[in-house]
């Protein structure tokens, strides 16, 4: 039997990054994956392929010019399913690639296969060349996440569609619904809407990506209105057939839509079925959800999990970073690896949102004193400039000692902006700090300061009505 210092099942963003990880300090590592490409749904179906469609989806719908020169792009009507896909396509065999030359470096042995764990020690690899058992000090799970399944929904046939199979589809559509308003339909939604797509999205709660902040949310939903996304909300489809050409969806409220193809977001599961992790006895949670540690360690000391398969918040840069911590850890190597207690998130629809830190909402739930500055991007040259006029920093800072407690941005470059409040939050700064910086001119990072005199006069508002 083969031996180890290190296994990794999946080889997503996690697995591929805590496998590199540890080959850096010299450990022998295995990586086993089940599918024929390395990368997981990060590369390959999830994170980078629907990035890459709202970049294609800007470009051929001209929709970034609209602001700029005040003229009405329309999308080119013969505008083919292949020409859409092609540039998705090329970034996704081309982050392939850096994946496994990144691999092939570090000397890592990749196994293709379905692994099943027999002990604490021992994976079961069932592979194309044969069945195998191989031995490792350290177990990592990185197995990732599937789109959820509803037994109800017939997914099998090919105008229905989850966020993985939407990759594959053959034409674009003139109508489309979208089932969920979570991170992935409002994606979807605002892609294909940009495309000139009529969008429904249906979403039973009151609003759109939950965990933003709301007036965030408020700005987002107002944007995609005008965008041409039409919103169904408090309502829930409790049937969908396919009718002929087209799909029939039936509502609770009672009513009835048709739309000529369904993408269905319904969440996603985490992949932990055939992994064995009853033999071993490790402990699960709700929805298949693995339980760990702060240092990502399972309840058997030897076996770590990180990404999707633990839960929130189920991003790739989060995932790749609990792999890196788990590894240190895992291996007692002199430099331990914590995650940085605040974690930025960005929604990539049209326009992008980003956000890290407390929502208002949050301070407003645990009661904590909280002040707000904001600066709007049609009041910055550099807005003006690329015509994003909808867009907005927003700033939740102590009225104690001004230090910075959030920062909730929407609009063009949201999720490059929000690393400037990384920084400023990770050092315990006050908002004092982006006044204090000097930016260029002009750039949508000027905003940060307006925001931040925002958030004074603000201050100043408050100690006054405070004074004893």
């Amino acid at each position: 039997m083969e031996k180890y210092d290190l296994i990794v099942i999946g080889a997503g963003p996690a697995g591929e990054k805590g496998a590199s990880k540890a080959a850096y300090y010299g450990k022998r590592v295995a990586l086993i994956e089940r599918e024929p490409y390395l990368g997981g749904a990060g590369i390959n179906t999830g994170t980078v392929p629907s990035k890459t469609l709202r970049e294609s989806a800007l470009y051929f719908s001209g929709l970034q010019q609209r602001g700029l020169y005040g003229i009405d792009y329309s999308l080119k009507e013969n505008l083919s399913i292949k020409d859409f896909m092609y540039h998705e396509r090329a970034v996704v065999d081309n982050e392939r690639k850096m994946i496994e030359q990144t691999v092939k470096r570090h000397n890592i042995s990749v196994i293709h296969g379905n692994a099943s764990l027999k002990d604490a020690h021992t994976v079961h690899v069932n592979s194309p060349d044969g069945d195998k058992d191989i031995s490792g000090e350290i177990i990592l799970i990185a197995t990732g996440s599937s789109p959820h399944h509803p037994i109800e929904i017939p997914f099998d046939h090919k105008m229905i569609y989850d966020s993985d199979s939407i990759l594959n589809m053959d034409h674009i559509p003139k109508t489309m619904v979208v089932v969920g308003g979570g991170v992935i339909g409002t994606e979807y939604a605002s892609i294909f809407t940009a495309l000139g797509i009529q969008v429904t999205l249906i979403e039973p709660r009151g609003r759109i990506v939950s965990f933003v902040d709301s007036e965030i949310a408020e700005r987002l939903m107002e944007q995609l209105t005008k965008l041409g996304l039409n919103f169904i909300f408090g309502d829930r489809m409790t049937a969908i057939e396919p009718r002929g050409d087209h799909i029939h969806l039936t509502l609770e409220k009672g009513g009835s839509l048709d739309f000529e193809v369904a993408l269905i977001a319904a969440g996603r599961q985490s992949n932990v079925e055939g992994l064995g992790l009853e033999q071993v006895g490790i402990k699960m949670g709700e929805r298949g959800l693995i339980l760990v540690d702060e240092n990502f360690k399972t309840n058997i000391s030897n076996i770590f999990a990180v990404g999707d398969v633990i839960g929130f918040p189920a991003l790739a840069s989060t995932s790749m970073e609990q792999a890196r911590a788990a590894i240190v850890h895992a291996f007692d190597l002199e430099y331990k690896e914590k995650l940085a207690p605040f974690l930025p998130l960005a929604v990539y629809a049209i326009p992008e949102l980003s956000s890290i830190g407390l929502t208002e909402d949050e301070c407003k739930k645990m009661n904590i004193p909280y002040l707000i500055g904001r600066a709007y991007y049609e009041e910055n040259a550099r807005g003006q400039i690329i015509g994003d006029l909808g867009g907005m920093i927003k700033l939740v800072f102590s009225p104690i000692d001004k230090k910075l407690l959030g920062t909730h941005i929407i609009g063009e470059q949201a999720s490059e902006l929000i690393h400037i409040a990384s920084h400023v939050m990770l050092a315990n700064g006050p908002i004092d700090a982006f006044i204090e910086a000097v930016y260029n001119y002009p750039t949508l990072s000027d905003s940060y300061q307006y925001a931040a005199y925002d958030g004074l006069g603000n201050y100043e508002k408050w100690l006054e009505a405070n004074k004893k």
